[in-house]
């Protein structure tokens, strides 16, 4: 399972109404997440808008793809666009910066054990 972490920037003035959109994200949303391979997914706000998102997945590139053939993930792209600085014409989906893991617990004590 490959573990993908990603910012985006809210804008300030939108972050309020942001989380209400996340407290209750429509039902079809979350079941085509889940059943396009978008598992374990969280995200967190800070105070002036930087999004940190995480999720696990066997492909990003496939996760993304199956999305794409989602009518309501087209829907739900388009209401969130407007949240986000510097999207530059993507959508939110696809326009995020992924971050790099540069530690993991679990990994590192497994291979201190191994030895």
């Amino acid at each position: 399972m490959r573990k993908v972490c990603f910012q985006l920037q809210v804008k300030p003035e939108r972050m309020d109404e942001y989380i209400e959109r996340h407290a209750a994200v429509w039902p079809e949303m979350l079941r085509a997440l889940k059943r396009n391979g978008w598992n374990n997914y969280s995200l967190f706000i800070r105070e002036d808008g930087l999004l940190i998102g995480y999720f696990e997945t066997e492909s990003l590139q496939a996760a993304q793809a199956a999305m794409e053939t989602e009518e309501v993930n087209a829907r739900w792209q388009a209401e969130m666009a407007e949240f986000f600085v510097a999207l530059e014409g993507a959508r939110p989906d696809t326009g995020f910066v992924e971050l790099k893991e540069v530690f993991n617990l679990e990994e590192q004590l497994a291979a201190v054990e191994d030895d």
